[in-house]
Order: C-alpha cells, then structure tokens, then sequence
C-alpha cells in the first residue's frame, strides 16, 4: 500500500502504509505520542487493547461530544 501523507503526522512510521484495517486492530501505541507505557495505561484505565477499541470507548465518545456541545452553549 502507498503511504498516505496524511497518516505521516498520525502514526509510527513503521504502520505508515498499512491497511487501515489492519492498523485499527493495533495497539494505541502505533499512534504517534503513544508509548508502549501509555498504551498499558490506556488498557488499565479504559479497558481499551486497540485502537478500535479507544475510537468506540464511551468515555472518549462522551468527552468529544461534551466539548462539541459545549461550543453551542449560551
């Protein structure tokens, strides 16, 4: 697969032209800025293995949709 440019500024250069299918079946730590360390704590914290599973977790879907809402707030 080519390396999509904008996947460069997302991901560990390793998993820059994989599939996006198989990259979401990967530990957050494939995601630039996440350590293997703060991968664990994720899993710890919020039950989270893949990155998946961090994009679907209720806690992270409720604090996106807070932070959308509250830019509609009066």
């Amino acid at each position: 697969m080519k390396v999509n440019e904008s996947l460069t500024e997302i991901l560990d250069k390793a998993w820059e032209d994989k599939a996006l299918s198989d990259i979401v079946k990967q530990s957050p730590e494939v995601l630039q800025g996440i350590s293997e360390k703060k991968a664990q704590a994720l899993k710890e914290a919020l039950g989270v293995k893949t990155i998946a599973e961090l994009a679907t977790n209720k806690y992270v879907l409720w604090a996106q949709a807070l932070n959308n809402l509250s830019g509609y707030e009066k």
